[in-house]
């Protein structure tokens, strides 16, 4: 597997920088419920989270040898999708009644420490997503520098470009995406991402999709229409007679998911490019946490 990512990054060639920008929240997810056992740090506390995050982090790094490395995680702050529609991710586990120790948030304290002594750049999100920022980074500097976004998250696949991949991590298994990876999956490119998604919903952030719309409906509908509008506009072309009354009755809702799905963030990013250069010091996630005293 490292030998099909070698040969990936010599195709975009040594003249422009390799950033690897991580998916903080999504990795510490996978990670905390992901490994098998606890892990006991030195002072007793559960570390598995931490060990699993930073070993993760190192063995992409071994992977996609960047110049440039950041990590973003989601902040607890008030979401402004969430106005858009109260239903957004309104699915989602509610960790209140928890104990800290019970959460992946408790390794966030260790994560933090472990990524400052790796020398790598790390950022909570306070007035969006951290989605938001991955696309401002990849639009910003996607013309210039070849840019790995790590995630599971497969609405980031709007993003890719020639010089932008998604990093599907799973270990040996991991899988780079690129434009055909999406095509061959979904029937549709990455830059018709969003409007699919549109039509299709999406369960893990609670959008409900347009009635009747699977994903190969909607595959041949992005491929029928140049755009949501001209589906909308034309929706008494669509030759299946329940596909058509499902477009017509569902158009507000299509409308309104694609404000929720899409990926175009402007604003302020964290980060320079200058201020996330990376320089390998650490190899394995033990040396890391032996220098700390976790």
């Amino acid at each position: 597997m490292l030998g099909k990512f070698v040969f990936v990054i010599m195709e975009w060639g040594d003249d422009m920088n390799t950033i690897l920008l991580v998916d903080g929240s999504n990795l510490l997810f996978q990670m905390f419920y992901g490994m098998p056992n606890e892990i006991k740090g030195k002072n007793g506390a559960d570390i598995r989270g931490t060990v699993g995050f930073t070993g993760a982090i190192l063995r992409m790094i071994k992977m996609t040898e960047p110049s440039h490395v950041a990590i973003f995680f989601d902040g607890e702050h008030e979401n402004e999708r969430c106005g858009i529609s109260a239903e957004y991710k309104a699915n989602r586990p509610d960790y209140s009644n928890m104990s800290i120790e019970e959460t992946p948030f408790s390794q966030l304290p260790y994560i933090y420490a472990a990524l400052d002594e790796m020398g790598i750049r790390h950022s909570e999100t306070s007035i969006c997503e951290a989605d938001d920022w991955l696309s401002g980074y990849a639009l910003k500097y996607g013309m210039d520098n070849n840019i790995i976004i790590s995630s599971g998250d497969s609405d980031l696949f709007q993003l890719i470009t020639s010089n932008v991949k998604i990093l599907r991590y799973r270990g040996e298994q991991s899988v780079l995406c690129d434009k055909e990876y999406v095509y061959n999956k979904l029937g549709v490119y990455p830059e018709r991402y969003a409007d699919f998604k549109s039509l299709t919903g999406d369960s893990s952030d609670n959008i409900k999709g347009c009635d009747k719309v699977g994903t190969k409906t909607a595959a041949a509908l992005v491929a029928q229409f140049a755009s949501l509008e001209a589906l909308i506009e034309g929706a008494d072309d669509i030759s299946k007679p329940s596909i058509r009354k499902s477009v017509i009755e569902c158009k507000e809702r299509i409308l309104l998911n694609r404000r929720l799905i899409k990926l175009e963030y402007r604003g302020e990013l964290p980060f320079a490019i200058e201020e996330i250069a990376y320089n390998k010091k650490y190899s394995t996630s033990r040396s890391v946490l032996d220098t700390l005293g976790i």
